[in-house]
């Protein structure tokens, strides 16, 4: 029986962690959008906050989970300029 509860426990922990990754990884989305459209209204922007969450998203450890890229400020003016 004990097995069992380590695996749900287990199970449960998971599930957590990957909740606050799905919440980090929409927040550095959120992020992402404000520095465009900050790029492209042509007033200054910063990739901090990007890239903070970015670094929380790197150390969650779930194997599944990809890493993600820190983003430059060049980055972000490419992409606007593609638009």
């Amino acid at each position: 029986m004990s097995v069992h509860k380590d695996l749900i426990k287990h199970a449960a922990n998971q599930h957590e962690t990957y909740q606050e990754f799905l919440a980090l990884d929409q927040q550095r989305e959120q992020y992402i959008e404000e520095a465009i459209e900050l790029c492209k209204q042509g007033q200054p922007f910063s990739t901090d906050k990007i890239n903070a969450v970015t670094n929380r998203i790197n150390k969650i450890n779930l194997r599944f989970i990809p890493t993600r890229k820190n983003v430059t400020g060049e980055m972000i003016q490419e992409f606007v300029k593609k638009q």
